[in-house]
């Protein structure tokens, strides 16, 4: 399997739809058939970062805001664009402070994969942020409108399930990712 070409169908100010075509084997071995794939991709950036803070006092922080593609409000760990050139964590701390008004003491990388491998090229880096300081919110992107949810970790199942049947959708990577953190961090 290989790609072959990708074709931009239109680009906006943070995406663009891509035709991938890309050849695959047959059920014989010397047969390859071309196929295409739609997808998207970022524009303008290095990266996706996400975040998982935890303040000295065993609370998680979490961010609640609008998502117009879900019509809904979503409960998510801080996260945003690694800007070009821009080092991963350094764009971690700048998006933490931007979304929550915390600022990290410590910044520790977790883990990487694919948030939607079958619509987007985008790879998630996810990193843990300990020994947290308020120092108030940071100058937000011009579409962000964000609560900032300061949940005690013992609570989190709990303040999930009230948020999710209050009508809020929970990103799937919170359930997943605290818990990673946790035992890959916390339990140092």
């Amino acid at each position: 399997m290989a790609i072959l070409n990708k074709k931009t169908l239109w680009q906006g100010k943070f995406l663009r739809s891509v035709l991938i075509e890309y050849v695959i084997r047959c059920n014989s071995s010397n047969c390859k058939e071309k196929r295409t794939w739609e997808a998207f991709e970022r524009v303008d950036c290095d990266g996706v970062i996400g975040i998982v803070p935890f303040t000295d006092d065993n609370e998680v922080i979490l961010i609640r805001q609008f998502r117009p593609p879900v019509n809904g409000f979503v409960i998510e760990l801080p996260a945003g664009l690694v800007d070009q050139g821009e080092p991963f964590e350094q764009a971690v701390r700048r998006e933490l402070i931007e979304e929550t008004g915390y600022e990290a003491g410590v910044v520790e990388f977790l883990t990487e994969g694919p948030m939607s491998s079958g619509a987007s090229s985008e790879i998630l880096s996810v990193y843990v942020a300990t020994g947290l300081r308020h120092v108030g919110i940071g100058q937000r992107d011009e579409t962000e409108d964000i609560q900032v949810i300061v949940v005690p970790l013992a609570q989190i199942a709990e303040k999930l399930n009230a948020l999710k049947n209050s009508g809020d959708h929970i990103d799937l990577k919170v359930y997943g990712m605290i818990e990673m953190a946790r035992q890959t961090v916390l339990m140092k």
